[in-house]
């Protein structure tokens, strides 16, 4: 067996003789493209990379024209203006760079980049696999610098920041800039204690004293009105409306050790404590920035999907191709799709077919077969066919722009558990600033020295910070751990109602069958039309509709027949006219009454009735087969003691066609969506109910649930009334989404617990006099970052 390639570790096919001399020695190369990409390592003198490297290289390929054609359109201003930051001539991007494996991958790209004229600065971050890069516009342009990174065969594109990362982003540098100058500070204002310290022992004439004692509050004054600025904020937003938050008691405490300490120092009476207050300050600092850096790793699905959207597209035009700035695309736009592509927009193929790799959306890793007439949508990579789409839906109106809004928005509701964390926490406040108060009072009585320390200590030591934490840090990891399963959660109220659910309702077509049909017969009452013509004419008004019945019909579907005056009934059918022809199908339940002659006509257990001018013309059977997870899903329920219903407007024999292979409780068919909702809040009186379905006619039914579940990705997600979308399209997400529920729900009453043990521990403590000030703090601190890292838990599988 062949040594494999010394770039990239794979096989060496036979036949190929590829080498390059690395460090005086003749090393063997799988491709042009490894081949390629080493002697450029070798060119700039950068072969230390092979040394430092820990893990093999991404392979290599050649760079094509047409990838440089599409490079170059980066370097259009009004593209660049959605990435990039300008000053002067100077720009700076940050860049997403897929193949990074190790720190040494980062280290050739700076050492390579540093290398070129132009290029001001490179910091390649290998965790993130982004770069952030300066350079100046009239030296070289950003399809250079990206060339440049693509000879070492990393594949570079344009990160644009969501509004979110980047808002975390500068409040990230505001908290080390307030860390920073806050801690340089104090230790100065500390080593100035100690000669105080010293003085007291060693007759420091008075002068020096109030010298040392003015540098101190100097010193002190920058830390309490810059460092300790965000609680004083949040303090004062609080207040305003008529509440008490955690840095209410925190904010009293640091201003009146900072005050009392100052009056010390300017009356040259009683004691100062500027480096207790300075390191209480600095602790707590640290403290909310571990908080807010947990907090920012539990919520940044937005960010993960926006890196997806790309930023250029293949348009053709008169057959032509041109690349454009995927942001110009419309509707009815033609795209070319090439191997390996990521899909611009929300398209429907016209020509060719292929593997998707929709993971990025759905968490499904398989690829996902596409043809002629399917959907596909921004963000997903094609993999091995080129294709020719229509756009449908371009630029914020995609699927995944949408999800990413409703992630954002998820994350603001608040539910019932985190407003009751809320109150809690304004009551254990005012408790707090009560207890302080009389403690004060207490100790000033039996030993005024100490007053004033015992009373600092119970404000801090029992700030409710844990207790404030404990549910919005378990909810966003929770529903952060289910994004990742394709599980996107809409409302907020779902993590504390799913728990409790009992009696699950499933709809039939698109749920609990795989919503692929299949035309099996077709009776004809009038053999003036023939099979052939009824199923266009059929396809021509099913084209209107959203309904996965009509799917059965897109085969038949003759574009120089097209139907007008076109109406959807939800849940019943569609009208139209086709020609001088009124055509009516749907549900034969309603297209014919009892009164109508016709009713004699055996047709009650077909699909689909066809109607063309008033007269029964054909009835349409169809065929559908129970999804694989069906039985293993309704099966768990089941021994979970879940009751389960089918809710369907099919006919009773296709429902029980369904039901028979199926552990399913009670089955009720030939439902309209009105009758859905009735029986569903029927249910609603003994028992907590989920409705299951595919977001197709289901909005009534959704609204009447106490959570609704819709499945898949295919319909619209902004319009949807349901609470949970399953967009990996499984069943089996049900039982995962009540996993990290159920999980969710006990790790908040941990966090529960912890918070009001500590609190019940310290207080009393604190109030006897038996924990510092810097006790108090450390306390408080290690309290808030266990009640997180108890909540990151969920993040794991």
């Amino acid at each position: 067996m062949s040594d494999p390639c010394f770039h990239c570790g794979e096989p060496i096919p036979k036949g190929i003789s590829l080498f390059v001399t690395i460090d005086q020695q003749s090393q063997a190369m799988c491709c042009a493209g490894c081949q390629a990409v080493a002697e450029t390592i070798v060119e700039n003198n950068l072969t230390d990379y092979y040394k430092f490297r820990t893990e093999n290289a991404p392979k290599g390929t050649a760079l094509v024209p047409e990838q440089l054609k599409r490079n170059q359109l980066l370097d259009d201003d009004n593209l660049q203006h959605e990435f990039t930051h300008q000053d002067g001539n100077t720009r700076e991007t940050i860049l997403t760079v897929d193949g990074i494996s190790c720190a040494a991958c980062a280290w050739l790209i700076e050492m390579k980049l540093e290398q070129i004229s132009g290029v001001s600065k490179i910091s390649v971050n290998a965790t993130t696999q982004r770069a952030s890069v300066h350079w100046q516009n009239d030296h070289i342009k950003l399809s250079n610098i990206i060339e440049q990174i693509e000879r070492l065969g990393y594949h570079a594109l344009p990160f644009k920041a969501s509004d979110a990362e980047q808002q975390n982003l500068a409040q990230s540098k505001t908290f080390i800039k307030r860390l920073g100058i806050s801690g340089i500070l104090m230790m100065q204002v500390m080593m100035i204690a100690v000669g105080l310290y010293f003085g007291a022992f060693s007759d420091m004439s008075e002068h020096n004293l109030v010298y040392l004692r003015y540098t101190s509050l100097l010193l002190t004054t920058p830390i309490i009105f810059y460092g300790a600025l965000p609680f004083y904020t949040g303090a004062i937003n609080a207040l305003k409306s008529k509440r008490l938050s955690m840095d209410v008691p925190v904010s009293i405490a640091i201003l009146l050790a900072f005050f009392a300490s100052a009056w010390a120092t300017i009356s040259q009476q009683g004691e100062v404590y500027f480096e207790s207050v300075s390191m209480f300050t600095f602790l707590l600092l640290i403290g909310k920035f571990l908080e807010f850096r947990a907090r920012s790793r539990a919520a940044q699905v937005s960010a993960n999907l926006l890196k997806l959207m790309p930023m250029t597209a293949t348009k053709l035009v008169n057959d032509i191709e041109q690349y454009v700035a995927a942001k110009s695309l419309a509707i009815g736009d033609k795209v070319m799709i090439k191997p390996g592509e990521t899909v611009p927009a929300d398209c429907v193929i016209e020509h060719g077919d292929s593997h998707f790799n929709e993971a990025m959306l759905s968490g499904e890793q398989r690829p996902v077969a596409k043809k002629v007439g399917d959907n596909i949508f921004a963000g997903t990579i094609n993999g091995d066919g080129n294709l020719v789409a229509n756009v449908v839906q371009p630029g914020s109106d995609t699927f995944l722009s949408q999800l990413i809004r409703l992630s954002e928005s998820s994350q603001a509701h608040k539910p019932k558990i985190a407003q009751l964390s809320d109150k809690i926490a304004q009551y254990f406040v005012a408790i707090i600033l009560l207890t302080a108060i009389g403690t004060a009072l207490y100790w000033q009585q039996h030993m005024p020295s100490e007053a004033f320390w015992i009373t600092l200590s119970v404000l801090v030591a029992t700030c409710p910070c844990a207790l404030s934490l404990a549910t919005p840090t378990a909810l966003t990891c929770g529903t952060t751990r289910l994004n990742r399963d394709g599980i996107m959660i809409k409302s907020g109220h779902v993590m504390e109602t799913i728990p409790e659910v009992d009696t699950y309702a499933f709809d039939k077509t698109g749920t609990l069958t795989q919503g692929e049909f299949q035309v099996t017969q077709l009776k004809r009452y009038d053999q003036n039309y023939s099979e052939q013509q009824l199923l266009t004419l059929v396809a021509a008004l099913e084209a209107h509709s959203q309904h996965p019945l009509a799917k059965a019909f897109t085969q038949y579907r003759d574009f120089a027949i097209n139907a007008t005056e076109i109406k959807v009934h939800p849940g019943l059918g569609v009208t139209g006219r086709v020609g001088n022809d009124e055509i009516s199908l749907g549900k034969v339940s309603w297209l014919i009454t009892d009164s109508n002659e016709e009713k004699q006509l055996n047709c009650d257990d077909a699909q689909i009735a066809v109607m063309i001018n008033d007269k029964l013309v054909a009835a349409i059977y169809l065929t559908d087969s129970a999804r694989e997870d069906a039985q293993s899903v309704l099966s768990a329920l089941k021994a979970k003691a879940m009751t389960t219903y089918m809710l369907s407007g099919d006919s009773s024999a296709g429902c029980q066609q369904i039901a028979a292979q199926l552990p399913i409780d009670h089955v009720h068919s030939s439902l309209s969506a009105h009758e859905k909702m009735e029986k569903v809040k029927s249910l609603q009186s003994d028992h907590t109910v989920a409705m299951v379905g595919d977001g197709v006619n289901d909005t009534p039914v959704f609204s009447a649930a106490h959570v609704s579940i819709a499945m898949g990705s295919g319909t619209d997600v902004a319009k949807s009334g349901a609470d949970v979308i399953l967009l990996n399209n499984r069943l089996t997400s049900l039982s995962v989404l009540r996993h990290v529920a159920q999980k969710t729900r006990r790790i908040i009453w941990q966090n529960y617990g912890w918070a009001f043990g500590y609190n019940a521990i310290v207080l009393p403590l604190a109030v006897c006099g038996y924990i510092t000030p810097y006790m108090a703090v450390i306390g408080m601190s290690a309290s808030s970052i266990l009640v997180i890292t108890n909540s990151l838990r969920l993040l794991k599988k």
